[in-house]
């Protein structure tokens, strides 16, 4: 007699939490139940966990330096350069198009002063804080992807150019004193 081998049922992924592939790429909160605001059903929504969230948590920074890079992060969405765009729901058909408005301008200028006080863009802490805080990088990904000057960093030492860079803006933000000179 021959044995009849079981039938293989695929296990389904339970959708109330986030995907194998998704905690991959970072941790999250723990869901907060609401209603929605359109239709007043009960929804869960879990938030992800940052870099500079969780460097605080784990005591690898202090508040003044994660204040400090929401600070950048603010002014960096607020300036519009994270290269994304939206589309208007309202055309108006006179418009000229692409016009900056002065918010953006001034969030600018701010930008370019805290890259300016870590050494400029091109900078391995300028790099850091543009990829990690900007455009919302993992501290790994800038690192083996993006680097300093094109070569691929090490985690450790792409966590601790990204923490001195924090400190810089830090300081550069006035959340901590400079330190004076001995004369």
């Amino acid at each position: 007699m021959a044995k009849r081998s079981k039938r293989h049922v695929p296990t389904l992924e339970e959708l109330s939490k986030p995907s194998r592939w998704r905690l991959q790429h970072g941790g999250f909160s723990e869901p907060v139940r609401d209603a929605d605001p359109d239709t007043g059903t009960p929804v869960q929504h879990r938030r992800a966990v940052d870099s500079i969230a969780a460097m605080l948590g784990n005591g690898t920074i202090t508040p003044e330096m994660h204040e400090a890079g929401a600070m950048f992060r603010t002014q960096f969405r607020a300036a519009a350069l994270d290269g994304m765009r939206t589309t208007q729901l309202l055309r108006i058909p006179a418009a000229s198009g692409d016009t900056m408005t002065e918010r953006q301008v001034s969030a600018r200028q701010r930008v370019l002063s805290a890259l300016d006080a870590l050494g400029g863009l091109h900078s391995p802490g300028g790099s850091a804080v543009w990829h990690v805080l900007g455009l919302e990088c993992s501290i790994r990904e800038w690192g083996s992807q993006q680097g300093w000057q094109g070569r691929p960093i090490a985690p450790a030492q792409a966590q601790g150019m990204f923490t001195a860079a924090l400190a810089v803006l830090a300081m550069h933000y006035g959340l901590v004193p400079r330190p004076r000179m001995a004369a």
